[in-house]
């Protein structure tokens, strides 16, 4: 679930949604998820100062209380 909202923002905002990625690793700790876009639509994503990111972060954080777990979110280039 909590991927495809990531998918789904991450698209929203993007000029070239074919390039967005997302992959989901499981570990001990949680679940990290590995967000990757254009080179040209990094900068939509994370925002000035990293406000976008720090959002898309928050409303994940929301989404997995529902589950208990704990769930990262990791912008790639």
């Amino acid at each position: 679930m909590e991927r495809d909202l990531i998918e789904y923002i991450a698209k929203s905002l993007v000029d070239d949604p074919s390039a967005v990625s997302v992959n989901t690793i499981d570990t001990d700790a949680g679940i990290t998820i590995e967000l990757r876009v254009g080179p040209a639509d990094i900068g939509k994503v994370i925002g000035k100062q990293g406000r976008i990111a720090k959002a898309i972060r928050t409303i994940l954080s929301a989404s997995s209380m529902r589950g208990g777990k704990d769930v990262r979110l990791q912008i790639l280039d």
